[in-house]
């Protein structure tokens, strides 16, 4: 009975030792000789797969190495990746908001888009997070005299109101119950508008190849959903909401949504 225990153990000690001897004899390679090492090992192991086979284990690397290179582009951008400066959403968020507002940013993590509306789009924010951790490195790097960082999670607790608009950047494909929740935050807060940014599903053809074959699709392994334009728009009405303006960026989409009035 301890048999395939033993056996399961003994090979991973076997794999983390041979990782570690692999790794040190790669270590003294220059990076051009390792690319190139690397790419004829991989076309080597694909040319004896099926399509379907090869197809698999491409997108299972590419889902890796796509992890590596975000942790690397938060490095090399100073600890805030490098997609906030890349892809300009901030200033989508900005020109959406006028002087004096008061905003809510679910889900601010560092605070840097808190700061940047704060500074620059002369806004009083309010940026909330579950992370403690996050928080505090955002009270020490964007302290800013308009801007409040608090430690919340808004399924359940919620800043003293009026709010005129609710950030929700790159948040909602975390949660399970979207429309209620933004259903709950208009009966509570009863803010003029949302400003939406989601991931698409229909980003890049690999995401529904990737599905077909089994393989991880998501770009986060915590998104309950990625959006179409078509159910963004469905979640939308059934939240009781009405999609005043939208973009498709970036594989993308960035809405301001409004509460529907009859």
């Amino acid at each position: 009975m301890l048999l395939h225990p033993l056996n399961n153990l003994l090979m991973v000690q076997l794999r983390g030792t041979f990782t570690h001897i692999l790794a040190k004899l790669l270590r003294p390679l220059p990076p051009q000789y390792l690319e190139s090492l690397l790419s004829r090992l991989i076309s080597a192991q694909v040319a004896r797969m099926t399509p379907g086979e090869a197809l698999r284990l491409l997108f299972r690397l590419d889902g890796f190495f796509y992890s590596l290179q975000g942790q690397k582009a938060v490095e090399y951008g100073g600890g805030i990746h490098t997609k906030h400066r890349h892809t300009h959403y901030h200033d989508f968020f900005i020109s959406n908001i006028q002087p004096g507002e008061r905003i809510l940013d679910v889900g601010c993590a560092s605070g840097v888009v808190a700061y940047e509306v704060a500074e620059r789009a002369k806004a009083y924010v309010v940026g909330m997070d579950v992370s403690a951790e996050l928080i505090a490195q955002a009270r020490e790097r964007y302290p800013h005299p308009r801007v409040t960082f608090m430690v919340g999670d808004v399924l359940y607790q919620l800043p003293d109101g009026p709010i005129d608009v609710v950030i929700i950047s790159n948040v909602l494909e975390h949660l399970t119950e979207r429309p209620a929740f933004l259903s709950r935050l208009m009966e509570l807060l009863s803010p003029s508008r949302f400003l939406i940014r989601v991931p698409l599903f229909d980003r890049d053809w690999r995401v529904p190849l990737k599905r077909e074959l089994g393989v991880e699709w998501r770009l986060d392994l915590t998104h309950e959903v990625e959006y179409t334009v078509e159910s963004f728009s469905e979640e939308m009405v059934n939240a009781g909401l009405r999609i005043s303006q939208q973009e498709v960026r970036w594989g993308e989409l960035w809405a301001v949504v409004e509460p529907h009035v009859e």
